[in-house]
């Protein structure tokens, strides 16, 4: 299975926490300022944590879902490189062939009859791998429609993790 790695800055400003249980879960941190993307993230991440919470039963159906997702939300980003002109375009896409890659030889795997746990460790793996991906390259993406549309990088609002404001919010 082709290795998928993990950004270690999105890592440090915990938008992923790894733990070895722990199912992938939207949180702010993964907003972009591009509305279309973000629901197509949005949807990534409820894909990749269904595998994760998937019975072993449902390993199969739960990652021919994610591959349905993956293709057409690559296909998506890919059509607005090559619509905008995007200079990164093949690192990118590079990026999504080599997941696309993995997900069909874990399916072959599981077709052969392997364990459920090959699927388990790609759900890991595409939960390390998603937020780098989004922070580095979808972003970069992100920021460069939205200045070839706007003249400027998109305006992302995020909500803090905590419900009551700090003092230090507010100006003496």
């Amino acid at each position: 299975m082709t290795a998928l790695s993990s950004s270690p800055a999105a890592v440090a400003a915990g938008a992923w926490a790894h733990q070895d249980n722990a199912v992938l879960s939207w949180n702010d941190g993964f907003l972009l300022g591009l509305a279309a993307m973000d629901s197509t993230h949005r949807e990534f991440v409820d894909c990749v944590a269904a595998l994760q919470r998937a019975a072993d039963a449902d390993l199969p159906a739960r990652l021919a879902d994610f591959a349905r997702h993956a293709v057409e939300h690559f296909a998506q980003e890919e059509q607005w490189m090559a619509s905008t002109g995007f200079p990164a375009t093949q690192c990118h896409t590079d990026e999504h062939a080599a997941v696309l890659n993995s997900v069909r030889e874990v399916q072959a795997l599981l077709d052969g009859g392997a364990d459920g746990q090959v699927a388990r460790d790609l759900a890991r793996a595409l939960a390390d791998w998603f937020p780098g991906h989004a922070d580095y390259m979808d972003a970069a993406l992100s920021h460069w429609m939205s200045k070839r549309a706007h003249g400027g990088p998109p305006v992302v609002l995020r909500r803090r993790a905590s419900a009551a404001p700090a003092a230090s919010d507010f100006p003496t």
